[in-house]
């Protein structure tokens, strides 16, 4: 995998400079969408996302915030996503991937992202257990389905999506990565 290019979270750049280079707006795919509002090169961090806000029994959702907008991360987390990724659509061709680097959660390039792109990921990507949907991002990949698990992609899906995931779902996920890594070493 192509090093991450980017700013620490910790700089001052992080709240503005960079989400200011990201703008909400209505999208074809579902509702609001995010959109770069500069070029983004292929491994450039697009944001660092704000995993501050637990969802559990002790802090449960307020009213006005949305399960929709809560990310399900290792060992069970649940936190609501913020501003503006909350808003960040899932495509079967997505233009980035979330990644965690130094224990936090960026959302990274996975190709040249221009001025005005629509930013998407696939949501099954660390997913493991989720609900089926319809998709509807429009792309010529379509699935046509969300699947419930990272899992349940196509064989050639989870080829392509392997190194994208995230160390914790491998490691929480061990005894099925290693098999789908033999699987995919048949010929």
């Amino acid at each position: 995998m192509a090093n991450l290019r980017s700013t620490h979270p910790d700089s001052a750049r992080m709240k503005d400079g960079v989400r200011a280079m990201l703008v909400v707006r209505n999208s074809l795919i579902d509702g609001l969408g995010v959109f770069a509002q500069r070029d983004y090169a292929a491994a450039e961090v697009i944001a660092w996302i704000d995993d501050s806000r637990i969802v559990d029994d002790e802090h449960p959702l307020l009213p006005g915030e949305s399960a929709q907008h809560c990310d399900y991360l290792e060992a069970g987390r649940v936190v609501l996503m913020q501003e503006p990724e909350r808003h960040i659509n899932s495509s079967c061709d997505p233009s980035a991937y979330v990644r965690t680097v130094d224990g936090k959660r960026c959302v990274v390039a996975r190709r040249a992202i221009h001025s005005g792109d629509e930013i998407t990921c696939d949501y099954i990507i660390d997913c493991h257990g989720g609900r089926i949907w319809q998709c509807r991002c429009g792309s010529s990949r379509c699935r046509r389905t969300i699947v419930a698990s990272f899992f349940d992609l196509p064989l050639e899906w989870q080829r392509e999506y392997l190194p994208l995931l995230n160390p914790w779902f491998v490691k929480e996920h061990d005894v099925r990565i290693q098999q789908l890594k033999r699987d995919l070493l048949e010929p």
